[in-house]
């Protein structure tokens, strides 16, 4: 059976519909979920199991224990960190922020200066015994301080040709621009942020919870749990390091935090110390490529009590059909994926499964390269590389536009995603959905209005125009103009359709497209040799700066886009709380430059499809990420 539910006409907001570039990226995982069972990783019947453990569907490979690792942002492993860590609040399905009062709790403590108190319930203990304390609310400031890292001397985040110590995602967001000041209480068991003013958002700019005793640890070359007393010990050490801005010290912390946490596999020979968590659940073991199976913390005090699920197997299938096929054989639980029409029509024939169909936010984008990545040692030449004249950076802002006025976005839409969801839509705004009232008025304003205007064969002609300028012997039977597109996976089924459509749409602009697929696409983005990439990203989090900050400078901004316009509207919207108008005002300020530069076309928001079996109770997924696990603890059979 079908069950829909609506896409929501506001979300509770100031602003109603704001999206954050707290995102994770969904191109990676978006082969069709319905994959098939990886050869020699067939696993006993779900049905034939016992009903305290579900088998999920994954169709990606897991790859990290820590998803905000630069190149660790992908939703299997920001999925499997849900599950093994807690912390002061989530989204629940309605997209209201909860707070988990199981853990801690906070509270504005001054308006003037503006602060708030992070306190952890007495007794918090992590899967070692340890207790939690202050000291593992620090890690913000290492891994999302600018301020800090240069002040301790770990790297300046904003400079993109060095990697600081720890390579994080977190630098230029809104921890960054706002937290001015962390203190510990007396208790040692909260912090006190101070905010640079009273922001509408700062119940999402509060400290992550990391096991830091295990830095230290880890740094220190031990192999095994310690005893309580033992990590006690440590996290002092840690905090001597923090206070101290021991530079050495904490360039060892952050070489364990950026490098130790990349794995494919966890068996007997994996250091315990790099599974301690808090959550729900343990990384038990991980085959290759295969699946990872997660047990429950027997020491989980940390958020709402589990209901029956003793285990959790996220089993990775990277085959079209089959993993609708597992669904059908009862060899899996849960079916969390990107159906294809085919896929949507098999669910809906699978005996003793609900199938629900739901709005999501995620979305699907191609992006062209502006720039250098962040990191990367050598040099971006492609085609759309700006040079340094007036002459170059027209020839490449021409051949940018020419690749979004020919890139055949309405055919995919009307193929590949119609099918699925018949609501689908070309996306024109980058932070208004479709059924936003400011919709209508945001992409009559923003420069998106070439991208409708004609039909696609008169606005591929202008692109082939445009081309032709600086390629005259190219053409529609003869595309002699090079360009590299990445994307992934290979047995995506979905983007297999989607670049097939994509190569023959650019071809007739004369561009003579290399679209091979890329296994774990998204670690490769900030890489200079492609030319552009198509994906999809899944929204977390819901912010008044919305997805403005995806096109910040920094670190962050993977295909080298730089605008101060950008900047300093992303700043205003992530300060005080903004009026309607002020925030619209800046949302369109971005909209226009981005536009107008050329840098990215959205191509539609994700329709969701997820399925499980009936006889798995409160199963009932989120338009946010993690959708189906953020309710997880209510599970039971």
């Amino acid at each position: 059976m079908w069950e829909w539910s609506t896409f929501p006409q506001t979300v509770p907001r100031n602003q109603g519909e704001i999206m954050t570039k707290s995102r994770v990226l969904r191109g990676a995982i978006a082969a069709l979920a319905a994959t098939g069972l990886v050869t020699g990783a067939i696993m006993a019947p779900a049905k034939a199991a016992t009903r305290t453990t579900v088998v999920i569907v994954e169709s990606n490979a897991f790859t990290s224990l820590n998803p905000s690792q630069a190149d660790s942002n992908l939703v299997i492993n920001s999925d499997i960190a849900y599950l093994t860590s807690m912390g002061f609040n989530y989204y629940n399905d309605k997209f209201q922020l909860v707070r988990n009062t199981k853990f801690g709790t906070y509270k504005i403590v001054s308006q003037s200066p503006f602060k708030v108190e992070w306190h952890i319930n007495p007794g918090r203990v992590w899967s070692d015994g340890t207790p939690i304390t202050a000291h593992d609310l620090l890690i913000n400031q290492m891994t999302a301080s600018s301020a800090y890292s240069k002040a301790a001397g770990l790297g300046d985040p904003a400079n993109t040709d060095v990697t600081p110590a720890f390579n994080s995602l977190g630098y230029t967001g809104l921890y960054d621009t706002q937290v001015t000041n962390v203190s510990i209480t007396p208790d040692r068991l909260g912090v006190v942020i101070t905010y640079k003013s009273v922001n509408p958002d700062y119940e999402l700019i509060g400290p992550s919870v990391f096991p830091v005793h295990t830095l230290v640890a880890l740094a220190a070359g031990e192999k095994k749990l310690g005893t309580p007393s033992h990590n006690v010990a440590l996290k002092n050490k840690f905090l001597t390091a923090y206070t101290t801005k021991d530079t050495a010290t904490l360039k060892k912390y952050g070489k364990i935090w950026s490098e130790s946490y990349l794995m494919t596999s966890v068996d007997a020979k994996t250091n315990p110390l790099l599974l301690v968590g808090n959550g729900a659940y343990q990384v038990d073991s991980a085959v290759k490529d295969q699946r990872v199976t997660l047990v429950l913390n027997p020491r989980y005090n940390s958020g709402e009590p589990t209901s029956g699920i003793t285990k959790i197997v996220m089993n990775t299938i990277t085959d079209g059909p089959a993993g609708i096929q597992a669904l059908a054989n009862g060899e899996v639980d849960v079916w969390a994926g990107q159906a294809t029409a085919d896929g949507k029509a098999a669910l809906s024939k699978i005996a003793g499964v609900t199938v629900k169909g739901y709005a999501t936010l995620s979305y699907e984008h191609t992006d062209v390269r502006m720039g250098d990545g962040p990191g990367e040692k050598d040099n971006y030449t492609g085609i759309f590389a700006p040079g340094t004249t007036a002459a170059s950076q027209a020839k490449a802002k021409d051949l940018r536009t020419a690749y979004f006025l020919a890139f055949p976005r309405e055919e995919i839409v009307e193929k590949v995603w119609k099918p699925i969801g018949e609501a689908s839509a070309p996306w024109d705004s980058l932070n208004y959905p479709p059924s936003s009232p400011n919709y209508a008025k945001i992409i009559a304003a923003n420069g998106t209005a070439m991208y409708r205007e004609g039909t696609q064969a008169s606005r591929t002609a202008d692109a082939l125009a445009l081309v032709k300028k600086y390629y005259p012997t190219t053409s529609a039977a003869n595309p002699t103009v090079k360009l590299k597109i990445l994307w992934g996976q290979p047995s995506n089924t979905r983007r297999i359709s989607e670049a097939a459509i994509i190569k023959a749409g650019l071809a007739k602009a004369g561009f003579d497209a290399d679209l091979t697929p890329t296994t774990n696409w998204s670690a490769f983005i900030s890489q200079n040799k492609w030319d552009a990439m198509f994906g999809g990203y899944g929204i977390s989090a819901v912010l008044q700066k919305g997805l403005t900050d995806t096109w910040q400078s920094g670190i962050g901004q993977d295909m080298g886009y730089s605008n101060d316009k950008v900047d300093a509207a992303v700043l205003a919207l992530s300060g005080a709380k903004l009026s309607d108008e002020k925030v619209y005002a800046n949302y369109l300020t971005v909209e226009k430059e981005v536009y107008g530069d050329a840098a990215t076309m959205n191509i539609t928001m994700w329709p969701g499809v997820s399925a499980a079996v009936n006889t798995l109770q409160n199963f009932k997924p989120s338009p946010l990420t993690p959708e189906v696990l953020w309710n997880f603890w209510e599970w039971k059979f």
